[in-house]
């Protein structure tokens, strides 16, 4: 049986797509029933996009779902999801996000959480490793990302 860890695996996958790409090494999965739904990876460099972060590719990849199919998914994520991207997750009825790290730069899990969205954090080495190696060997697009949405925090 397919579980959390296997799933996270495909997201880990998509993160690596994006780095190999020339992105922020960000991967998501949308599964439903046990089912890959859909994969996305961050594209904001690729495709000078303000908005594709992965968990918001993923979606969008899945096509025009209803809600009975929504509310039968999981979101795998490499890392915390921002506030943008929880809040597709609470539109779209999504009831489980599982994280693959969230040390290195933490989202807006409260806001899933008060909104009743099951939030598993699986502390994957891999996630924050690949992340932490990118935010060192690219600190000036890291930078101004996150410039762009007035965030001075610095990685962990």
């Amino acid at each position: 049986m397919k579980n959390d860890a296997y799933f996270m695996e495909l997201a880990i996958k998509e993160a690596e797509k994006s780095l190999k790409d020339g992105g922020i090494p960000i991967g998501a999965v949308l599964v439903k029933e046990g089912k890959v739904i859909s994969k996305g990876h961050n594209r904001l460099i690729q495709n000078d996009s303000v908005i594709l972060h992965a968990e918001m590719d993923a979606i969008e990849n899945a096509g025009r779902l209803n809600y009975e199919d929504y509310i039968q998914c999981t979101l795998y994520t490499t890392l915390s999801p921002c506030p943008m991207c929880s809040g597709a997750v609470i539109l779209y009825n999504i009831p489980r996000v599982v994280i693959g790290e969230n040390t290195t730069l933490m989202g807006a899990e409260n806001l899933l959480k008060c909104n009743d969205i099951e939030v598993v954090v699986l502390n994957d080495l891999r996630c924050r490793d690949l992340f932490l190696k990118f935010a060192a060997n690219n600190s000036e697009i890291w930078d101004e990302e996150l410039a762009k949405v007035g965030n001075t925090t610095e990685v962990k």
